[in-house]
């Protein structure tokens, strides 16, 4: 019996996802037998097991993912095995966006029981979704409340931010940003924040015509500037969700840089396309930037109001292998390794204590994995996805144009 086994993978069709083959994850569905229809929007490549988009094992019985584990629980081990309910314990995906996702955040476990409990229409789940990102080609993206002195700073060089929150309302938060008391600091935060979302439509609608009219007019257009006439032109209308690129970081990242998302923080992804792991959930807490199910009031309560620079959203990797980079976030469910090669150069990944997913983002080579003594090779091409089960040792070989692909994993919770 083999232990490594190729996958076909579903494409989910968001609105905001590019278009067509621009897509990579139009391209990289393509590999494995997906039409692509170029009219349609790309939007997430998932790999993994959850029911709204189970990736099925390419061979002679098309057996699910998920059914291939229960039937084979070597190939997760038992620990994991009965650790998660025999699933797999994260989601694996390409993200390609071309317009910018919804404001959000994921609940934590608690919330995400309550949430799925009361509004299941709402709420697809009970678990908590903690997410990564990894940056596949130049990536934007909001994350986290800026460091209050920013915000100051936005309500001064604003004025509509100003008028929409309220004079008296400016004044308490540009009082406590001087304070040391961090519980009081993060409370007015929630105040200020709160007073956005809940805005009436018709004030956001007004101020922010009368904000993009006059950064249009302007001369000296910076970074926040062009990406609030961006995320308009967008979200046409009064989306509240333009407001919030005052308030969140603004992060910009190269191929190979990270950021985490714990669970109940805020973030929206703008542009660029993404490897993204999480824990096996699709909750969604949204408030802007969307025409789908808002749920302000869950947002502003759930949110932790922490606030920090935007570099302090990144990750920093560590060395995994010659060609390969780790990113290990502070949560038992996922670890993702990069492995990055020139041509004709070979990787080696040690045997993990649990099942991963490899896909192929770049170039070509050869995949060989160890079992009993028994070696077996296996293709590898741009869009490639392949399922590794446990304790299985691997080695890659880069072609002429050489090989990148990322690897999601799992370990027992004790290994952490």
């Amino acid at each position: 019996m083999t232990s490594i086994y190729r996958l076909q993978c579903k494409p989910q069709s968001y609105d905001w996802g590019k278009l067509g083959d621009v897509s990579k994850v139009a391209a990289y569905a393509k590999a494995s037998g997906v039409e692509i229809d170029n009219s349609k929007p790309y939007a997430e490549l998932w790999m993994g097991t959850h029911p709204n988009a189970p990736s099925i094992v390419l061979n002679e019985t098309q057996t699910s993912l998920g059914q291939l584990i229960k039937d084979n629980v070597q190939l997760s081990t038992q620990a994991i095995y009965d650790h998660y309910n025999g699933d797999l314990p994260f989601l694996f995906k390409i993200l390609s966006i071309r317009k910018a996702l919804s404001i959000q955040a994921h609940p934590d476990k608690t919330l995400g029981a309550r949430l799925f409990k009361e509004f299941p229409q709402n709420y697809k789940d009970p678990n908590h979704k903690p997410e990564m990102a990894i940056a596949v080609t130049p990536f934007e993206a909001l994350c986290g409340f800026r460091p209050l002195e920013e915000i100051a700073h936005h309500m001064k060089v604003y004025p509509e931010l100003t008028e929409l929150i309220g004079q008296d309302l400016t004044h308490e938060f540009l009082e406590i940003t001087k304070s040391s008391d961090e519980q009081a600091k993060k409370a007015a935060l929630k105040k200020v924040f709160a007073a956005v979302m809940r805005g009436s439509q018709d004030t956001i609608t007004q101020l922010l015509a009368k904000l993009i009219h006059r950064l249009k007019e302007s001369d000296d257009k910076d970074t926040i500037s062009k990406l609030l006439i961006r995320l308009d032109e967008q979200y046409p209308g009064g989306d509240v969700g333009v407001f919030s690129c005052l308030l969140l970081n603004y992060v910009s990242m190269e191929p190979g840089q990270a950021i985490f998302l714990g669970a109940n923080e805020p973030h929206a992804y703008l542009s660029g396309d993404c490897v993204e792991c999480m824990a096996t959930s699709d909750n969604v807490v949204r408030a802007g930037l969307t025409p789908k199910f808002k749920d302000v009031d869950v947002l502003v309560e759930m949110l932790t109001y922490r606030y920090g620079s935007a570099e302090s959203q990144k990750m920093t990797p560590v060395k995994f292998g010659e060609h390969s980079l780790l990113y290990d976030p502070p949560i038992e469910e996922f670890s993702v390794v990069w492995t990055n090669m020139e041509s004709n150069q070979t990787e080696k990944h040690k045997p993990i204590e649990g099942p991963s997913i490899l896909i192929v983002t770049r170039g070509n080579g050869k995949l060989t994995g160890s079992l009993l003594k028994t070696e077996q090779t296996y293709d590898l091409q741009e869009g490639y996805v392949y399922f590794v089960g446990a304790n299985t040792p691997i080695s890659a070989e880069s072609g002429e144009s050489g090989l990148e692909f990322y690897r999601a994993y799992s370990v027992p919770p004790t290994q952490q």
